[in-house]
């Protein structure tokens, strides 16, 4: 006879996406940006009139544009890491893929972005706003951009039937879901903050 007694008092085992590196990788960064972020906020309180006068020449609608788009990378690669997990391949790799496509699609807007700042003669040395506007959009493109290699890596990963692990979806996701993150923290202090 088997025994169909079920153990209530027994909780799910917690799961931390992807491994333990790539978590403290993360944290060192937002650690980083964070302050980044306070700085500027310090500066931004010293020179409240400039900043306000500066941030009237970025375009929220731009702004608002990238941020879609990030956030719509990171749904992407969120259905990635579901199929990975189901088994579905090269469903993942597709999901992936249409991540990577909207990060690729990020940079280009915000290189429009930065030619047009540019031939307004709006430059690193302008002021301070602008000076943290291109540091800030800046590293945070590094990221991006690091990110792609990431997602390109987890592609990879995917399609190799001998090397396919669900961490690596996992920790490439958790690598770029912290981009999208840092964004939206730029966004709002760049464009939306008054």
């Amino acid at each position: 006879m088997t025994d169909t007694r079920v153990d209530v008092g027994r909780k799910p085992q917690a799961h931390l996406p992807g491994d333990g590196s790539m978590w403290m990788f993360v944290l060192g960064d937002l650690i980083i940006f964070g302050a980044y972020f306070v700085i500027f906020m310090v500066y931004r309180t010293q020179e409240r009139g400039l900043f306000l006068a500066s941030q009237q020449h970025l375009s929220l609608n731009v702004g608002v544009v990238n941020t879609l788009v990030l956030i719509a990378s990171s749904w992407f690669v969120a259905r990635g890491v579901q199929a990975a997990r189901a088994g579905e391949h090269a469903g993942a790799v597709r999901f992936i893929v249409g991540g990577g496509a909207c990060g690729v699609l990020f940079i280009a807007i915000k290189v429009y972005e930065w030619s047009s700042k540019i031939g307004q003669g709006l430059t690193f040395p302008h002021n301070d706003f602008f000076m943290f506007y291109y540091l800030l959009t800046g590293v945070h493109l590094f990221h991006v951009l690091l990110g792609l290699v990431i997602l390109g890596v987890v592609v990879a990963n995917s399609r190799d039937p001998g090397r396919r692990r669900v961490s690596v979806a996992e920790a490439g996701a958790t690598y770029w879901h912290m981009v999208d993150l840092l964004w939206i923290v730029i966004f709002a202090l760049l464009y939306v903050m008054r």
